[in-house]
């Protein structure tokens, strides 16, 4: 058996005097692919930066086997001093590798980008494309890969999956996307509370394994609170403590004391909750036939689509295929060229950009939720200080008074969902939101967003996160067309090779037929020959005869509500107010369904062309 590449032997490193973690030991063999994972601020970006030797540890050892190269893809890439993307990747050559220099094309163009573009000028996406192909150009015996799928899109995520399986050294990845941990790693480094944790599973055993840990850790724990609380009494209550024979049986105690002092705790998680308030209408967005253009080229062509109170839709593709466009024209602040776009009723939106720009660096955390002044926020109509509301979301209360501009990514994220779940909203439209959240936080949003009421609008490339919260997903491959499918990231996946085993191409009409039900059919369906140009006798008769109805049950309820509104009302009549609150609740109802059936028939006169 070969020797491991790099040895990490009871590494230990403190900041303000307090160990950031300690004892960390493993090693890291050829062929290894390591997930190294655990809560942000934990540090593991400072522990790969060990690995690498640009931090020295406080104490322990790090070993590297002679000769072996190490490569690593910083979390934040950095251009300063290049003038062309060439340079950049080139300059991660030792003098003695010039003979791979001919690799730098090759990755440039296997990510697509321009060897002579100015790095400076890149996106988030194409600097961090950049960046890897910079690792991997000289062939190095270990890759360090921090956070390597931000802002990737999916076909770069799945290339970079390719590129680590067929990858001849060993790999260590930071990274939140549960999919790409799945489909690469065979073993786990888990950073909990300082403490590493190994275990040669795949990711997706990482939960089951990391429970077991804390089952054992809580018997232990349990085990050493009963041992002292009987320590305890006996020091009180049993032989004097002076004789010299106790001696020793009383420095145990304190022993162990000191030892159940020195135990952390499970770290808390963020609190997350979003509150739909005002109900919206029914239809929440229309899109019939839009169409939209840049100069030459096409971004989306006749696409139509219904977004029905309630929907959670996921918005999928390539970067550059025109995601955040559609976002902008499905909420209202992009114009289509062609088609048209309905916005519902008594909406209420709160929107998470992907360039975070709602936050100003230059404003605290205090100020930057107190936007008004004084030290009260305002948390779906409660009042709440401030720095209680950010121990929510994990802050210290130390941070309250630092600038924005000194967070991290992860916090700037976890500010940016407080600020924005704050409010009640009915609409979320959410760009990208998952970047930098550790898993643990995506795992509570990805809750908060199940029992949330309202209607859903997302941007994402973790296929994890789409597979978890979407009910639908429109999915722009770059061409100009936009295909709705039922389901996540999975399901559109399913529903593609299924139409492709049935037509040995993409058949379009076919996914579009497989959207959810509510979803109004797309131009490019064939046309189905009308029965009839007007509503069916049946259909007009309870059309004319709806809003008559619906007047009546506002009135009854109005009525209703005036009478419960009388204090005394349940101590004179407790079964009549009883029976009011019984009709109340069902007319309410009733309204409802019959607005939702009017609605369906007002749409249904619509598409038949009358009047």
């Amino acid at each position: 058996m070969a020797p491991p590449l790099i040895n990490i032997n009871d590494i230990r490193l403190t900041f303000g005097g307090n160990d950031l973690f300690s004892d960390v030991s493993f090693a890291i063999a050829e062929r290894d692919r390591l997930c190294l994972v655990g809560r942000n601020g934990g540090g593991k970006s400072t522990l790969l930066k060990i690995i690498t030797g640009e931090i020295e540890a406080d104490g322990g050892e790090r070993f590297v086997q002679p000769g072996c190269k190490v490569a690593y893809l910083n979390q934040e890439p950095k251009f300063d001093g290049y003038d062309t993307v060439e340079d950049f990747v080139l300059a991660a050559l030792d003098e003695h590798e010039q003979e791979y220099a001919y690799r730098s094309d090759m990755l440039l163009a296997s990510v697509d980008i321009d060897p002579k573009a100015d790095p400076k000028q890149l996106s988030g996406g194409e600097g961090r494309r950049a960046a890897i192909a910079r690792a991997l150009i000289a062939d190095p015996q270990v890759l360090l890969l921090d956070e390597p799928t931000n802002h990737l899109d999916l076909p770069t995520i799945e290339w970079l999956e390719g590129e680590i399986k067929n990858f001849r050294g060993a790999v260590v990845v930071i990274s939140h996307d549960r999919a790409f941990l799945n489909a690469v790693s065979n073993g786990v480094l888990w950073l909990d509370r300082g403490v590493m944790h190994q275990g040669a599973i795949n990711f997706a055993k990482f939960e089951e394994w990391s429970e077991e840990i804390y089952r054992k850790e809580a018997e232990e724990r349990a085990k050493l609170d009963k041992l002292i609380a009987q320590e305890t009494v006996w020091s009180v209550q049993g032989i004097s403590a002076r004789r010299k024979r106790n001696q020793g049986r009383l420095r145990r105690l304190y022993d162990m004391r000191e030892q159940r002092s020195n135990q952390v705790d499970r770290i808390g998680n963020v609190s997350l909750a979003a509150e739909a308030g005002e109900t919206s209408g029914k239809v929440v967005i229309e899109a019939t036939e839009i169409a939209k253009s840049f100069g030459d080229r096409q971004i989306i062509a006749d696409f139509s689509t219904r977004i029905l109170r309630g929907d959670k839709v996921g918005i999928i593709g390539p970067n550059g295929a025109g995601k955040t466009t559609l976002l902008k024209m499905l909420t209202g602040q992009l114009n289509p060229d062609s088609g048209t776009i309905k916005i519902g009723t008594n909406l209420n939106p709160s929107y998470f950009d992907q360039k975070r720009i709602a936050l100003d660096d230059d404003k605290t955390l205090w100020d930057t939720l107190c936007d008004v002044g004084g030290d009260q926020v305002m948390v779906r109509g409660n009042p709440r200080h401030v720095v209680s509301y950010l121990r929510d979301f994990l802050f210290d209360e130390k941070q309250a008074r630092s600038p924005v501009g000194a967070l991290s990514g992860g916090e700037r994220n976890r500010l940016l969902l407080a600020k924005m779940l704050a409010k009640p909203t009915n609409l979320l439209i959410m760009d990208e939101p998952t970047n930098d959240l550790d898993m643990d936080t995506l795992d509570l949003l990805q809750e908060m967003l199940d029992d949330y009421e309202g209607t859903l609008l997302l941007v994402s490339h973790d296929r994890d996160f789409l597979d978890r919260v979407v009910t639908s997903s429109i999915v722009m491959e770059g061409d100009g067309t936009a295909v709705e499918y039922a389901g996540g990231y999975s399901d559109y996946i399913a529903q593609r090779k299924l139409s492709r085993a049935d037509t040995g191409k993409e058949d379009k009409s076919a996914a579009k037929q497989a959207k959810k039900p509510a979803t109004a059919a797309t131009p490019s369906a064939p046309a189905k020959p009308k029965a009839s140009s007007k509503l069916s006798y049946k259909d007009q008769r309870e059309y004319d005869n709806l809003p008559t109805a619906m007047a009546k049950l506002e009135d009854e309820i109005k009525t209703l509500e005036v009478a419960l509104s009388d204090s005394s009302l349940f101590t004179k009549d407790p079964t009549g107010f009883q029976k009011k609150v019984d009709r109340l609740d069902d007319a309410r109802s009733e309204l409802e369904a019959s607005e939702e059936r009017w609605l369906e028939l007002e749409m249904l006169r619509e598409e038949l062309g009358q009047a």
